[in-house]
């Protein structure tokens, strides 16, 4: 079907092309209201849509975002920034245009060139997990950095507060009355700031309850339920009376590795032991059994701030700006209890 062109309209209402140009961009002119009324009626009924790549050229203005990320549209729970920023962006009439590149920087590259080349009204790069990263070359000024910070500042970014969340973690299980209490941390090579802001939160909190850190009750865990089993099956190898009452993990598919094991070897959740993740992650917290207390990364509204800020929306007043990570009580934190001697020969299987 033939594009409806300004010519079209201008044929049809029975004015200029000109006119119908000044009309329908609404520019100031001394047409009267008459006319405009005419002519944008006569545009609606022949449908007429502007040229977007005209209008682009005329007003640099392409109503697009560029979004690069590294595995966020691949990730469930990560997608959940993408979702936050595309609302931003539909509420004010603009376009994303993602690209994923799976962690790769050759394809990272093409990308960010490509998404500049193309005029993009803004550009925001995200990150899977919290992390500090070296600015990719070729980002034009003024991009969001989102779940991530870049190495030496010169943009604004936005990530989780996870020094808070640690505490939070840590709180939940000090207020139930637990003082020996573990950190199972991120085993991965390519350990992220968050394992250790989290750590230091988990630490305060126990410090300021006057609980000493137990260097062995910090262990270090692959990033998975398989992780997760291996790291408690070294924690209740411990001497009874040194073992945790409540575990803090680092995500929730380390907790749901411990909460697997426990149910193996007749430890009961909260009774016996108390679990608390970290990401609130769909398809695995609130599906356990007991549901687990986690603490939740606030992915929607990270992605909204980004792009607020990359639309022009909010400023960046802080360098990163820091989103609260609340607590989500569910029921796997209880009060301690010792476990009892007739499971010991069963808890380093």
């Amino acid at each position: 079907m033939a594009r409806v062109r300004i010519a079209d309209v201008a044929r049809a209402a029975g004015v200029s092309p000109a006119t119908v140009s000044l009309v329908l961009n609404d520019a100031e002119s001394r047409i009267s209201s008459e006319t405009k009324d005419r002519v944008r009626r006569v545009a609606d009924e022949v449908g007429y849509s502007p040229n977007p790549i005209a209008r682009s050229l005329r007003t640099r203005v392409t109503g697009t975002i560029g979004l690069v990320s590294d595995r966020i549209a691949t990730t469930p729970f990560a997608g959940r920034m993408l979702a936050g920023a595309q609302e931003v962006a539909r509420e004010n009439s603009r376009l994303v245009i993602l690209v994923d590149t799976d962690g790769h920087p050759e394809i990272e590259s093409d990308a960010i060139s490509t998404l500049v080349n193309h005029r993009v009204d803004g550009m925001v790069y995200a990150s899977m997990y919290h992390r500090v990263i070296p600015a990719p070359a070729g980002l034009p000024a003024g991009t969001v950095f989102l779940d991530c910070r870049p190495e030496n500042g010169g943009y604004p970014a936005v990530v989780p507060d996870d020094y808070a969340g640690g505490r939070a973690a840590a709180q939940e299980l000090v207020d139930a009355g637990h003082r020996r209490i573990a950190y199972i941390d991120d085993g991965d090579d390519d350990r992220p700031i968050a394992a250790q802001l989290r750590l230091e939160g988990y630490r305060d909190v126990l410090v300021e309850a006057g609980i000493t850190p137990d260097p062995a009750l910090r262990v270090f865990a692959q990033t998975s339920a398989a992780g997760g089993q291996a790291a408690i099956v070294a924690l209740m190898s411990l001497p009874e009376d040194q073992r945790p009452t409540g575990v803090f993990a680092f995500n929730d598919r380390i907790a749901a590795g411990v909460v697997m094991w426990a149910h193996r070897h007749g430890i009961r959740i909260p009774e016996d032991l108390s679990v608390v993740g970290y990401d609130d992650q769909q398809l695995i917290a609130a599906e356990l059994d007991p549901p687990l207390t986690t603490v939740s990364l606030p992915h929607a509204a990270m992605g909204r701030w980004a792009m607020e800020v990359a639309l022009g929306l909010r400023e960046a007043s802080d360098s990163p700006h820091l989103m609260d990570c609340p607590i989500v009580r569910r029921a796997s934190v209880g009060p301690p209890a010792l476990l009892g001697s007739a499971r010991d020969s069963r808890t380093t299987d």
